[in-house]
């Protein structure tokens, strides 16, 4: 339970409203490290609940040094989308609501002047994504040396959005905070293990395996396609199945959601759809029309596979392939959240088998190939891909192979 922490009554009446029973795999962690004061390192599959465990100690560190004087934030985190950010800034509300905690959002795409507010008032935890923090420290509207504790949520994302550099300045102006916690989905990358080491001091490193419950368990496969049209044939049938019920389905370029949005209205799938150059009232709107269920479809780029978190996503779909692998892990963790379980389909034409080769060796297992009876594919490619590779076997692998069936022959003749 929750009361094992030590934390202050005002923040366990907050989680009890917030609805949580008790502390995941991953709270359990880094919770009590954290509120020793130690750099931490931490690494928890999406779903796991690590917002709220890098959000209470932090909380409960302001609720320990109440402030003595105005001034800006005192707990800064940075995130990676602006979907993100809200979506911390919506649960942390929640956790401090029974405290005098108050906590403010910076992120781009809404008016300068609505940030006003927080750059002058005592905002005491700050979440922000970098781009725009950046933009008011360098007109000195923000003074981040009252940084106490600095937390970077999906460090693997921000670094791959190419935000390296400005995370470097940011780092640089919180200098005399007194923690750094650093979040990520993997620790694979060798942009994440190079800014740990030069952010982190002596590091606690925390690595969440979750429990059964916790884990998602995600259904995944993919269906073959001819072309472009017919992958589109097959998306829609997919749409129109029963138990298809909430759905974000993802494509590569902000034209091709555009494309999709508009032919899924025409085809009487209400969808709301989502891509980063998009105002950040209409992304917000696109985001509460799914979570309200006005729709049941989001058609959105990877600026919304990360962080996204809408409850009960029934079905994931990758009408394009992302390109990366780790890319596709993070898309489908849309699903299948807190130990519910989901479906992740990818709809993929003959070219795709590269980028599928690659996710299943990431994965370590191979995603079965189905098939809509009425939209077989037709082509030569098409049947080929639907096929099961054959494995090459090394010399030594063949010479082994020959062995066992020596052994094999020798015994059945006795």
């Amino acid at each position: 339970m929750f009361e094992q922490f030590d934390l202050d009554s005002e923040l366990l009446g907050g989680i009890q409203n917030a609805g949580f029973n008790k502390p995941t795999s991953i709270q359990e962690l880094v919770i009590p490290v954290a509120m020793t004061g130690k750099d931490i390192l931490a690494s928890a599959p999406t779903g796991t609940g690590k917002t709220a465990a890098f959000l209470l100690p932090a909380a409960q560190h302001l609720l320990d040094y109440p402030r003595t004087k105005p001034g800006f934030p005192r707990v800064l985190v940075l995130s990676p989308t602006r979907e993100l950010a809200l979506q911390i800034n919506e649960q942390n509300e929640k956790l401090t609501a029974l405290t005098k905690i108050k906590t403010g959002v910076i992120t781009g795409g809404v008016n300068y002047g609505s940030h006003k507010d927080l750059l002058t008032a005592n905002t005491d935890m700050l979440i922000a994504t970098p781009g725009r923090l950046m933009e008011y420290i360098e007109s000195e509207q923000f003074d981040a040396r009252e940084i106490e504790i600095l937390i970077l949520d999906e460090a693997d994302r921000m670094l791959d959005m190419g935000f390296s550099d400005v995370i470097n300045r940011i780092i640089a102006e919180t200098r005399w905070r007194k923690q750094t916690m650093l979040f990520s989905a993997t620790l694979e990358g060798a942009g994440v293990i190079r800014c740990a080491k030069e952010v982190l001091t002596d590091p606690v490193y925390l690595e969440s395996h979750p429990s059964r419950k916790e884990k998602a368990k995600i259904h995944q496969w993919l269906h073959i396609a001819d072309n472009a049209d017919h992958k589109y044939q097959l998306l829609a049938n997919i749409l129109k199945q029963e138990e298809v019920k909430r759905t974000v389905v993802f494509a590569n370029k902000r034209e091709t959601v555009q494309f999709l949005s508009g032919k899924l209205y025409g085809d009487e799938i209400p969808c709301a759809w989502l891509e980063g150059k998009m105002p950040q009232d209409k992304r917000n709107k696109s985001v509460e029309r799914l979570k309200n269920g006005k729709v049941n479809v989001l058609v959105a780029t990877d600026v919304a596979a990360r962080g996204l978190d809408i409850d009960d996503i029934t079905h994931v779909i990758n009408f394009d392939m992302p390109r990366k692998a780790d890319i596709y892990l993070h898309r489908i963790g849309r699903t299948g959240r807190a130990g519910n379980k989901g479906t992740a389909i990818s709809l993929v034409e003959a070219h795709d088998m590269a980028v599928i080769s690659k996710i299943e060796r990431y994965m370590d297992e191979r995603l079965s190939r189905r098939v809509i009876q009425e939209l077989r594919p037709q082509h030569k490619e098409s049947r080929v891909a639907m096929k099961k590779p054959k494995v090459k076997r090394t010399v030594a692998q063949k010479k082994a192979k020959a062995k066992k069936q020596a052994k094999r022959n020798s015994k059945a003749k006795k």
